[in-house]
């Protein structure tokens, strides 16, 4: 039992020595770790002179480079413009009401502010009467009567054939018996009466009608001879006068019952009445667009040298991202004299000056869609093309040397440059169309320097 006790002890204080060195070992260890990092952190706080200038000095400059191409250079302005009817239409009162009205009052008013107005509709009524919408492009100057002949007269048959009225007994241009037909017949279909062409009400037509019975009785109790002759001439001048009357009368169209507009359907773009308001002739109560969408621009006075009619325009809603293409139609040769007080410019070119802009009419290759009116559009107008593809490079990339030949530097492999003398043509959009001469070498891919950044005060030039 003692032997066993003894042999215990002497495990127990191997086991402390054996403690003791592992302990002793961890301190040497962390000891070893904390000077290893003490040093690391020294080294690198310990710089030469030469080092600490390297540190404290602006990166090592980079060379800007851009890639020579070979393609069809073209110069482009920007501007803005609004998508809008080709024909916009101020309706006024031309007269004081028609019928027995004994003032003018507007007593109906069929459409609102953005309503579609279609050929053949009412856009207001006076005093009873209507004012008609009909597809043409004269004015109404004239009132339309039996008789009458004419281009607006032609207008006006075309209209009521469009509408399902055809005069097609009349000669084109002539206000006969077929017109008479189809004014009356469209009028009633509106749920109206024509006015009559005669202020008489018919009178004078019906004494006519009288004097030729009365001729008629006349010749047929003359006895024969000279008085017989006689009878026969009175006849006959009753009945040309009474014919002649028959075609002055019946329906007729006044210039205050209709308003012709180019292109259908059209739409109210505002409304200045109301039932009940008093109407002044000469009074605006109506605007009216009609017409295939078109786009008005205005460029600043720099641009207008480089934009003449029938150039290639591109069209960029930036609200629904749609494009076309259209042709500039018209550019004005005066500056517009309007300060612009009561817009912000958009309107303009972008960059134009403080000075009067020059407006320009953009007409699309292809029409429009209908929500785009009304919207701000960017124009794109391509000035001036190469006549096909050739080599172009940034503007930054010409350079001339000090003697006096224009050059671009080719950046090669490895760094290496090399000066290439050109000869240079088209500019535009930043680029220009570049020959190689005297036997230079340059090629599309080639890298030409455009400048150096990386330094303080240099940029790419």
């Amino acid at each position: 039992m003692s032997e066993q006790k003894t042999d215990t002890s002497a495990d127990a204080d191997s086991g402390t020595v054996l403690a003791r060195r592992r302990r002793l070992l961890i301190v040497v260890a962390a000891g070893a770790v904390l000077l290893s990092a003490g040093g690391i952190g020294a080294a690198t706080m310990v710089k030469s002179p030469a080092e600490r200038a390297a540190s404290q000095g602006p990166p090592p400059a980079d060379v800007l480079t851009a890639p020579v191409e070979h393609r069809v250079l073209e110069d482009s302005v920007v501007l803005r413009g609004t998508v809008q009817a080709d024909q916009t239409s101020e309706i006024t009162a031309v007269s004081g009401g028609g019928g027995d009205a004994v003032r003018a009052v507007v007593t109906r008013t069929p459409l609102r502010e953005g309503a579609t107005v279609r050929a053949g509709s009412v856009l207001v009524e006076i005093s009873g009467r209507p004012l008609f919408a009909l597809p043409g492009t004269l004015p109404a100057y004239r009132d339309l009567k039996p008789g009458a002949r004419g281009a607006d007269v032609a207008q006006l048959q075309r209209a009521l054939d469009g509408l399902g009225h055809g005069s097609a007994a009349d000669e084109e241009g002539v206000f006969g018996a077929g017109t008479k037909r189809a004014l009356t017949a469209f009028y009633a279909s509106r749920g109206y009466e024509p006015l009559p062409a005669g202020a008489d009400g018919g009178a004078e037509l019906t004494a006519a009608q009288r004097a030729v019975t009365q001729a008629e009785r006349a010749w047929e109790d003359a006895p024969k001879g000279k008085e017989k002759t006689r009878a026969a001439e009175d006849l006959a001048a009753a009945r040309a006068e009474l014919a002649a009357l028959a075609a002055a009368d019946g329906p007729m169209l006044p210039a205050a019952e209709v308003a012709f507009l180019r292109g259908f359907p059209a739409r109210v773009d505002r409304l200045r009445t109301r039932v009940g308001a008093e109407t002044a002739a000469g009074a605006e109560f109506l605007t009216v667009s009609a017409g295939d969408l078109v786009v008005q621009g205005e460029l600043g006075p720099e641009q207008h040298d480089l934009i003449r009619a029938g150039q290639h325009v591109e069209i960029l809603s930036e609200a629904t991202g749609a494009t076309a293409e259209g042709t500039l139609a018209t550019v004005s040769d005066e500056a517009n004299q309007d300060d612009g007080g009561e817009g912000d410019g958009d309107g303009a070119g972008e960059g134009s000056g403080g000075g009067g802009g020059y407006r320009v009419l953009v007409k699309p290759v292809k029409r429009l869609p209908a929500e785009l009116a009304g919207q701000d559009v960017r124009l794109t107008v391509t000035a001036g093309s190469s006549r096909g593809k050739v080599l172009i490079v940034p503007v930054a990339a010409i350079s001339a040397g000090a003697d006096g030949k224009t050059v671009v530097t080719v950046y090669g492999a490895g760094g290496q440059r090399r000066r290439t003398e050109v000869a240079t043509g088209t500019e535009g959009d930043g680029f220009v169309a570049v020959r190689p001469l005297s036997g230079g070498r340059l090629r599309a891919g080639d890298r030409v320097i455009v400048g150096v950044a990386g330094r303080e005060g240099e940029g790419a030039g």
